[in-house]
């Protein structure tokens, strides 16, 4: 009697580990691609131009996403920002006058886009459990910085403000609230401002790419999660049965 409930004690905390791997699996994978995020089709080259891409998840379960807000670095202004109709969303950019006017192809820029707001039309949401994406064409790129740190406000429709805001720090770990950051590379002899820039079907391909790796990330961290409980099933079970065979009177 008491090696099998040995047998059964193992075989529960196996089921233990499979529901805890599994849980902790899915826990990880939503945590990694939870908040805001900017990325572009192909290196955002210093100097040229790119699209970036904002990915906006729905965190909340009972309420849905309905205004994204953009705030573009003052120090590093951009002479060139163009919106992408998103169906279902009106999208404003705001400019603001320069403290300093910078230059840009030859000619003296006075004022850049600083904010740029997407608001959803009435009964259009990022539902929960969704996400949707922004893109934007931006240039020319700073050259005297590696990253562009790209502050956002989502509002959802019960009135909740969260403030994607906070800026990377080298060495710690990830601040709650991250801002979504655009890294930047030097350029180089082969690089230039137009193929900086790509076609909207290139830089979709990019990112589709990109999105699919994300996505493979989740389901390999979930399949870990179920093999290793898997496997503690299979060492309880084992367990079982040899208290079976042990307690089984000889012939």
């Amino acid at each position: 009697m008491s090696t099998n409930r040995f047998g059964v004690r193992t075989l529960a905390q196996g089921g233990a580990v499979l529901a805890a791997a599994a849980i902790l699996a899915l826990t990880t994978a939503g945590a990694a691609s939870a908040h805001v995020t900017a990325s572009t089709p192909k290196d955002a080259v210093q100097g040229g131009y790119t699209k970036v891409t904002f990915r906006v998840p729905n965190e909340r379960p009972d309420a849905g996403t309905v205004k994204v807000e953009v705030t573009l670095p003052a120090e590093y202004p951009l002479a060139s920002v163009s919106t992408k109709p998103t169906p279902g969303w009106k999208v404003e950019a705001v400019k603001e006058k320069l403290a300093t006017p910078v230059k840009s192809h030859g000619r003296e820029v006075t004022e850049a886009v600083r904010t740029v707001t997407w608001t959803a039309d009435p009964g259009t949401r990022i539902e929960p459990g969704q996400f949707n994406e922004f893109d934007l064409s931006i240039g020319p790129l700073p050259d005297n910085t590696d990253q562009l740190v790209l502050p956002a406000k989502q509002t959802y429709d019960s009135g909740e403000v969260v403030d994607w805001n906070a800026p990377p720090a080298e060495g710690a770990d990830e601040p709650e609230r991250p801002a979504p950051v655009l890294k930047l590379v030097a350029k180089t002899d082969g690089d230039d401002h137009g193929t900086a820039t790509t076609t909207t079907a290139a830089a979709d391909d990019g990112h589709d790419t990109a999105a699919a790796a994300t996505d493979d990330t989740a389901r390999w961290l979930g399949g870990a999660g179920l093999a290793v409980g898997a496997l503690g099933l299979g060492l309880g079970a084992g367990a079982v049965l040899r208290s079976r065979r042990a307690g089984k009177p000889t012939a």
